[in-house]
């Protein structure tokens, strides 16, 4: 009997182990997919075949209704409901000769598409190009909407989708605030470590979930050095980062053995969230049901 009832203590020393080995495992939180607000637009769109280079602005234009009108789309626009929408670019960069192949009547661009060469391409070829403006902020969506919407001759859907956004912004729950979150962006096989400052994107959605930026709070360009230096100064709760990034450096263990994150308390309480590159900073149909994950992973990771 003593022999047995040892027995039954070591299998459960042995569960313990390897159940505390799956949390640090699985410590970090990830929010991978967003679900998309979206209405049904009345208008006849003026133009029918349309690429949308521009980040965020095919989602947009499907979130209208108007997936219809869709021929090629940027790597960035990864909304499930575009699977079918042929991917028109290199990674960021754009490829002319695909583009011309489709014979487009609008491409939509925006302050990053490129190269130039390629965009002069596009207008020696005739292809009328209309230029978008980016989104950095929440409040930036509102604007970026209203220049989709009119370019492809969809003002009222432009307008409804503008207020089916600000109420599902409203909707979200923020969380305590008083939590520092600081966002990372990590790019390490290229050696890139980087803290977000105040205009990153990140620090707009931090502040819409209650929370504060301590990046943007104390740095004043976007992306800053990271820096041991910075990172005892900063002392977050939580990394938000992006989830190549984090894969980049070799997950949470990786990230831990950079210098001086295990040295902030967001390093010593493995508190990290990531979120998927191509939704963190879309700033558009998907952010809504991002704001609200981000909110609920905070309390996740600062209550497990």
């Amino acid at each position: 009997m003593q022999i047995k009832r040892s027995k039954l203590v070591l299998i459960a020393i042995a569960l313990t182990l390897m159940s505390g080995c799956a949390t640090q495992i699985t410590a970090v939180e990830e929010i991978s997919s967003a679900e998309s607000i979206s209405i049904a637009g009345q208008e006849v769109p003026q133009v029918t075949r349309v690429i949308a280079l521009a980040n965020g602005s095919a989602e947009i234009i499907s979130a209208m209704g108007y997936r219809n009108i869709l021929i090629g789309r940027d790597i960035a626009s990864s909304d499930p409901d575009l699977e079918s929408v042929e991917i028109v670019t290199s990674g960021h960069q754009i490829i002319p000769e695909k583009i011309l192949s489709l014979s487009p009547d609008l491409v939509l661009i925006d302050d990053s598409s490129g190269p130039q060469s390629a965009l002069s391409a596009l207008e020696s070829a005739g292809i009328t190009t209309v230029l978008i403006s980016q989104a950095w902020t929440l409040a930036d969506m509102d604007k970026k909407v209203s220049e989709v919407a009119a370019a492809i001759g969809a003002e009222q859907a432009g307008r409804e989708l503008r207020k089916a956004l600000v109420t599902a912004g409203n909707q979200a729950t923020p969380i305590a605030t008083g939590t520092k979150i600081a966002f990372l962006y990590l790019r390490g096989a290229s050696s890139i470590y980087l803290i977000g400052g105040k205009g990153s994107g990140a620090d707009s959605l931090i502040s819409a979930i209650g929370a504060t930026d301590i990046g943007a709070q104390t740095l004043s360009n976007p992306f800053n050095p990271m820096t041991s230096e910075a990172l005892a100064r900063l002392n977050p709760d939580v990394f938000l980062v992006m989830s190549k990034g984090l894969e980049s450096v070799g997950g949470v263990e990786g990230l831990l053995a950079l210098p001086g994150i295990k040295q902030s308390s967001a390093g010593k309480n493995r508190t990290v969230i990531s979120v998927d590159d191509s939704l963190l900073l879309s700033f558009g149909p998907r952010t809504p049901s991002l704001i609200t994950q981000l909110a609920q992973s905070v309390e996740n990771v600062l209550t497990r």
